[in-house]
């Protein structure tokens, strides 16, 4: 079940809203509590019912493990926990992807279905295994303790949330009890991420998916077709999710829980440290947390600190897929961050425009090993790039420029670029134009006062209601498959 859909905007949400609350008040806060709990499992069980055993299995014995070692203690218990976890993860995500590796053409052919949010859920796990090992936790019962794993508004696609902040929240007395304030921030939060998915997202998909679907079909694109692409793959992924946090974060509001943010404008970074501090930040604060600090952080000289740098981002880019694509781009942003870190030493800062655009420059670039099919494709949309392929544009456009045929193969249309049409490329210009301006200087949603939310949504609402009513189909969220 999607944000998205009309099942869940016009028949999950109100009647799991009206539930919580009327149970709430003649039940109290424990029967509200379970009602959001069997909720959450029917929202997991639409896309594949029999995965909700492994969901609910996975929940009990963490629950046992973290109750074990937060009353007893035991390292060997949480090494074990923490194996089991990664063990049951790998199997699913990792075990072709590994056995490709190790045996390379020989390697069985296994029909795995990846249960969905298997990434999400194993991370808030391991956060609580390892939060009762040093006993950072409030103390909580299994209900508490299954909703807020299961709790629907992150449990596909995060934010990756801790349980010492959301557990206690659960817990609250006054849990179910509706306040009118939260249920118009709520709505409002999570009608601004929708239209980020629908009208901004979804469109920037029309651009981007025909470049790299080309490439991965061994198609060779030229300059002006490949960077579209990016630039609007690029802009694609950030509205959608960041669209889908925001719905997040609306969602929970409206339950009276409390999200923290997931982003904070991150191409608008001054340098590749920022964009990691604005970019998927619950997932960046858990790899600095879980990952980064315990290889020994920055606490032992420069190279070491390069090498837990490259190491954590390596194992960041496999937790998104089981890819060699995933694997370069978790590279890259160690790579970039290792130099990042290098260059402050040297205490040489760069002008503030010259360092964002650097910075900009490295995010669009890593995307593409991130969005391409494999590596040959990726191979194919960076020699596009740098323009191995040559610059072509539409005949009609170059015939307004007779000066452009000097260095400009004019063709019938872009073959790979939209829909391609002559004015395939004006249409991409003008949205590409429109969405960098947006990313670019405006606030992020979070930050907006609530004046200027409520003029956002005005600008969008129409578009957005057309499309939930009338898009033929409803676009899944990129961070589904992670």
């Amino acid at each position: 079940m999607l944000f998205s859909s009309q099942v869940f905007v016009l028949g999950f949400l109100p009647v799991c809203l009206a539930g919580f609350f009327l149970l709430g008040h003649w039940a109290g806060r424990e029967w509200a509590l379970r009602w959001l709990l069997a909720a959450s499992f029917l929202f997991y069980g639409w896309w594949h019912l029999p995965l909700v055993a492994l969901l609910g299995a996975s929940i009990a014995g963490n629950f046992l493990l973290g109750q074990r070692l937060f009353s007893c203690g035991g390292r060997g218990w949480l090494i074990a926990g923490i194996g089991g976890n990664l063990v049951l993860l790998g199997w699913f995500k990792y075990a072709g992807f590994f056995a490709g590796i190790v045996l390379g053409p020989t390697a069985p052919h296994w029909d795995i279905v990846l249960p969905l949010a298997i990434s999400f859920f194993t991370f808030q796990q391991i956060m609580y295994l390892v939060d009762s090992f040093r006993r950072d936790r409030a103390p909580a019962g299994f209900v508490a303790y299954a909703t807020f794993v299961a709790f629907f508004p992150h449990l596909i696609a995060g934010p990756i949330v801790r349980p010492r902040e959301i557990i206690p929240q659960l817990m609250a007395p006054d849990l179910a009890v509706p306040r009118a304030d939260n249920l118009r921030e709520g709505l409002l939060r999570f009608l601004l991420g929708l239209a980020k998915k629908l009208v901004l997202a979804d469109t920037f998909a029309a651009f981007a998916d025909p470049g790299f679907d080309a490439a991965g079909r061994g198609m060779d694109l030229s300059f002006v077709e490949a960077w579209v692409a990016v630039l609007a793959y690029s802009l694609q992924l950030y509205f959608d999710f960041s669209g889908y946090s925001d719905m997040a974060i609306g969602l929970a509001r409206m339950l009276n829980v409390r999200f923290p943010e997931n982003f904070n404008s991150p191409y608008q970074a001054r340098d590749i440290g920022d964009f990691w501090r604005r970019w998927h930040i619950t997932l960046s604060q858990f790899l600095r947390d879980y990952v980064y600090i315990p290889l020994g952080g920055n606490r032992h000289g420069a190279a070491r600190r390069w090498t837990n740098l490259m190491i954590t981002m390596l194992l960041g880019g496999l937790w998104h897929g089981a890819s060699w694509n995933f694997v370069l781009w978790g590279g890259l942003h160690g790579f970039f961050l290792a130099v990042h870190a290098g260059w402050r030493g040297l205490r040489l800062p760069l002008p503030y425009g010259l360092a964002q655009g650097m910075t900009l420059f490295c995010v669009v670039v890593a995307w593409v090993p991130f969005r391409a099919a494999d590596l040959p494709a990726t191979g194919r949309m960076l020699q596009a790039m740098v323009g191995i392929n040559g610059i072509a544009l539409p005949r009609l456009i170059v015939g307004w420029w007779p000066a452009l045929q000097a260095w400009i193969t004019p063709v019938p249309v872009l073959a790979y670029l939209g829909d391609a049409r002559t004015l395939s490329l004006p249409e991409a210009a003008v949205c590409l134009c429109l969405g960098w301006a947006i990313v670019l200087a405006l606030p992020n949603i979070g930050a907006m006062g609530p004046r200027a939310r409520l003029g956002a949504l005005t600008a969008g609402f129409a578009l957005t209601v057309q499309a939930l009513f009338l898009a033929p189909h409803v676009s899944p969220f990129l961070y589904f498959r992670f």
